[in-house]
């Protein structure tokens, strides 16, 4: 197994990228392998990883199909439908609630 190069936060070499930045270039890794690694430090806790990637290895992002827009469509549209009155609530169902505001507090509803 192969090790590699670690190196402290922001003092990576030009030509090593994290997948974030890569995207903001319009790039992917493209299947090859991780070239590097950078930490950073934290109090009290493991520092925090990131994987680079050489650059000029980096492919093109794929571009959004048709049948793929309509499938992030549909699963947008599907969370913004509240499960208990199934209505279309008009913005994305909180997970942490689970449902729309009018069925999580139904007495502050009627109180209006």
């Amino acid at each position: 197994m192969s090790t590699v190069p670690v190196y402290r936060w922001r003092l990576a070499p030009d030509g090593l990228a994290t997948k974030r930045q890569l995207r903001a270039l319009g790039l992917r890794p493209g299947g090859q392998d991780v070239a590097a690694q950078v930490e950073r430090p934290r109090r009290r806790r493991e520092p925090l990883v990131a994987y680079l990637y050489r650059v000029e290895q980096a492919k093109p992002v794929r571009p959004m199909t048709p049948a793929k827009w309509a499938a992030l469509a549909k699963a947008n549209a599907a969370r913004r439908v509240c499960p208990e009155c199934r209505r279309d609530a008009g913005y994305v169902i909180p997970p942490t609630l689970g449902m729309c505001t009018p069925c999580a507090f139904p007495e502050e509803q009627r109180a209006a």
